[in-house]
């Protein structure tokens, strides 16, 4: 699994974020595009006590184009190539755009361009309910937790179950709690499996809570720009924050775990049949892995020596451990566990691809 930031730096963290984030509910209208000659894009939003000037992540670049229907491709050659040209296009629409935008700042930056309908479940409120549960666990290990500029993980591991998978390879229970406050996927909790072996996490892909960011308007009014501080929260957040810890339980429970581990020893007796690298291959196709995630799977797939599906799902897990982008790298946690799910033609596929 691959490594984070320490619990104490990711509590400092959510603090300081507490206190710089700000979010708008804006009219398009009352937003202007502006972009400099180095390609920096800024939103100015026209605010009760004069212009905001705003710089802009890559992500609510995006967001933007996506908001006003320009390919994402061409927004960015305008950016690099015709600025002006991308402050014309992106001007014109906004002033014929009729919705409204929630704007989520932080340190003066937009980090995120939403609908106004979009449900806030913020990462400080969340660990603060979350954490001290997770802190409950029997003997609780916090194996890796991070905040990225998309989401907050929380990957949490507990020996008192564990499981033989085969003599001497353990397998213990854990849970993955994670959160994008910036619409990059849902608040979801997860099942986790932790193989002693070699520190490989696998997300199991079933029995998961999964919420979305999804509730009515925000703004009352449709002239003027909101803004939404933390006193807003509505009750049902915490109403909802007290599922979240019920699904906490159940994913470390003894039946979640023992069938969850019961599937990945199954995996054991499904031999790569045909030729290994050909079954990376279609792995990589299947799941759109590029060169160096194909090359770096099978490279543990051949120092693993174990030429099974069970291998090719650590081979998977492991990699993850080399992924320097930490979002990447669990969403390879998450492949072993869709793999582990495979049907059985599915399974037939990869391990006889030749």
């Amino acid at each position: 699994m691959k490594t984070g930031r320490s619990l104490v730096s990711l509590a400092q963290e959510l603090e300081r974020q507490q206190q710089s984030k700000r979010d708008l509910v804006v009219p398009s209208a009352l937003m202007h595009h502006e972009t400099d000659t180095a390609g920096a894009t800024r939103l100015v939003v026209e605010e009760d006590g004069g212009p905001g000037r705003y710089a802009m992540t890559p992500l609510a670049r995006r967001q933007l184009a996506e908001k006003l229907r320009i390919p994402y491709a061409y927004f960015e050659r305008m950016r690099e190539e015709q600025p002006e040209l991308l402050d014309r296009n992106v001007n014109a629409w906004l002033e014929r755009d009729e919705d409204r935008r929630m704007l989520r700042t932080l340190d003066g930056q937009v980090r995120a361009v939403l609908s106004d309908r979009y449900r806030r479940l913020d990462n400080h409120d969340l660990a603060e309910s979350v954490l001290p549960l997770l802190q409950r666990l029997p003997q609780a290990r916090f194996e890796s937790v991070e905040l990225t500029g998309t989401r907050m993980y929380l990957k949490v591991v507990t020996p008192r179950l564990q499981h033989e998978v085969s003599p001497g390879d353990l397998v213990q229970a854990g849970v993955v709690v994670s959160n994008s406050e910036v619409g990059h996927g849902t608040l979801s909790v997860q099942p986790l499996l932790y193989r002693l072996v070699c520190s490989n996490g696998l997300i199991v892909s079933d029995g998961s809570l999964r919420k979305t960011h999804v509730g009515r308007s925000l703004a009352p009014g449709q002239e003027a720009v909101t803004l939404f501080r933390d006193d807003t929260v509505q009750a049902d957040d915490r109403a909802f924050f007290l599922k979240v810890r019920d699904v906490v339980e159940a994913a470390v429970s003894e039946a979640a775990f023992q069938q969850a581990a019961r599937r990945l020893e199954r995996t054991r007796a499904i031999p790569l049949a045909g030729d290994p690298v050909r079954s990376v291959e279609v792995l990589a196709s299947r799941y759109a892995l590029n060169e160096e995630e194909r090359t770096g799977v099978l490279r543990y797939l051949v120092l693993g020596g174990d030429l099974t599906a069970y291998g090719l799902v650590n081979a998977v897990t492991h990699y993850s451990q080399d992924v320097e982008d930490y979002d990447r790298a669990t969403e390879f946690e998450a492949l072993g566990g869709r793999l582990v799910e495979l049907p059985p033609a599915e399974w037939k596929a990869l391990a006889e691809a030749a």
